[in-house]
C-alpha cells in the first residue's frame, strides 16, 4: 500500500499542480516563518522553506510523504516575493522591464517513516518586454497577480510580458515543478505512471 500524500501548501496554484499528477493528495497549511535569513542566498533560502514546509507536518503525518514547496525571484541582485498590492506589483514590474529575472523554485519530499528526504532547487528565467505603465496597470487590473511571486501568472495573462521563457520545467515558474517532483516522488517509493 503506497504512503499517503500530503502537500504542505495552501497555494490554489501548487495544489492545481499537483493534481495534474492524478495522485490522491490532501493539502495542509504549514505554519513556518518565511523570513529570509541574513546573507542567505536565494537558493538556500527556497530549499531551506521547502524542507521547513515539509518538516512542520511530519510529526503530525509520520507516515505520509510531504511535498513542501517555496519560490523566489532574483532581479539585479534582490530578492523578489509577492507583491501583496496593486502598488508593489507595478513597482516590480516597472523594475524587471527589458531585464532578465530568475526564479528560484524549492521543492523538498520527505518521508519520515523511511527516512527520506530531497530538496533541490529549480531554475527558469524570464525576460520581460518594455512595456509602458498603462499596459502595466491594465495586466495588473485584469489579472491581479498580488499573490505571485513578480507580479504575474505565466499561466495566464501574464504571458503577454515576455520576450522570453528560459528553462526545463515551465511549471516551476508557477511555484511547483512536476519534471523534478515525478523524480522524487518515485524515488520516494510513489508510483506516479
Amino acid at each position: 500500500m503506497q504512503a499517503p500524500i500530503i502537500l504542505a501548501s495552501s497555494s490554489a496554484f501548487r495544489k492545481s499542480l499537483l493534481a495534474r499528477l492524478h495522485l490522491a493528495f490532501v493539502c495542509h497549511s504549514p505554519e513556518i516563518d518565511e523570513s529570509l535569513e541574513s546573507g542567505e542566498s536565494e537558493s538556500a533560502y527556497v530549499c531551506r522553506l521547502a524542507e521547513a514546509k515539509a518538516q512542520s507536518l511530519a510529526d503530525k503525518f509520520p507516515d505520509a510523504v510531504i511535498i513542501g514547496s517555496d519560490q523566489c525571484a532574483l532581479l539585479d541582485g534582490t530578492i523578489l516575493g509577492k507583491p501583496g498590492n496593486h502598488e508593489a506589483a507595478l513597482k516590480q514590474l516597472k523594475a524587471a522591464q527589458g531585464k532578465t529575472v530568475i526564479f528560484h523554485t524549492g521543492v523538498c519530499v520527505l518521508h519520515r517513516a523511511t527516512g527520506f528526504i530531497e530538496v533541490d532547487d529549480i531554475l527558469y528565467q524570464v525576460r520581460f518586454r518594455r512595456l509602458s505603465d498603462r499596459q502595466l496597470t491594465h495586466y495588473l487590473q485584469v489579472e491581479q497577480p498580488y499573490e505571485c511571486v513578480g507580479s504575474f501568472k505565466s499561466e495566464g495573462y501574464g504571458a503577454c510580458l515576455f520576450d522570453q521563457m528560459q528553462g526545463d520545467d515551465p511549471t516551476a515558474l508557477i511555484g511547483l515543478p512536476l519534471i523534478r517532483l515525478t523524480g522524487m516522488l518515485e524515488n520516494a517509493g510513489i508510483e506516479v505512471i
